[in-house]
């Protein structure tokens, strides 16, 4: 990957891991108010806390680790499994109730939810299947460099 590429890739893990790690601190200044969503979206009472916990852990230690690069493949893996269930309970089934019941705006809001979410998990396969990139923690010691000293030697 040339220069252009390293750059774009970390600007891309930046802008793709943001909103995890904004989430995260969201949910850590608000537990109450979070927990109180969570607990109006159906999740049942004794899960909302221990839920809560995972969310916050995933969306900062994970979304820290896209962004510095550091076992990158991996914690995007880990927040695209994560967020098939967080989309599928907070974005696709509110969608579908309010559409049974004609709540229109709604319908719209979370259509729009989860496809966001569709296209974020696009991005986070891409970083578990391609990697961080050159400027990253993981690609340390990769590159044009590790070429020229392997062909050196």
């Amino acid at each position: 990957m040339d220069e252009t590429g390293g750059i774009g890739a970390l600007v891309g893990r930046i802008m793709l891991a943001l909103i995890f790690v904004l989430s995260g601190i969201g949910k850590l200044r608000g537990p109450a108010m979070t927990a109180g969503y969570m607990a109006h979206a159906g999740f049942p009472h004794g899960l909302v806390y221990p839920g809560l916990y995972l969310s916050i852990l995933v969306e900062l230690g994970c979304g820290f680790l896209v962004i510095v690069g550091y076992k990158a493949r991996w914690a995007a893996l880990i927040i695209f499994l994560w967020l098939i269930p967080v989309t599928l309970i907070f974005h696709v089934m509110p969608y579908q109730q309010a559409v049974h019941q004609h709540q229109t705006m709604i319908a719209l809001q979370q259509q729009t939810n989860y496809m966001k979410n569709i296209a974020i998990m696009g991005g986070l396969l891409m970083i578990a299947s391609l990697g961080a990139g050159r400027l990253s923690i993981d690609g340390r010691g990769s590159g044009v460099e590790m070429a020229r000293t392997r062909r050196a030697a």
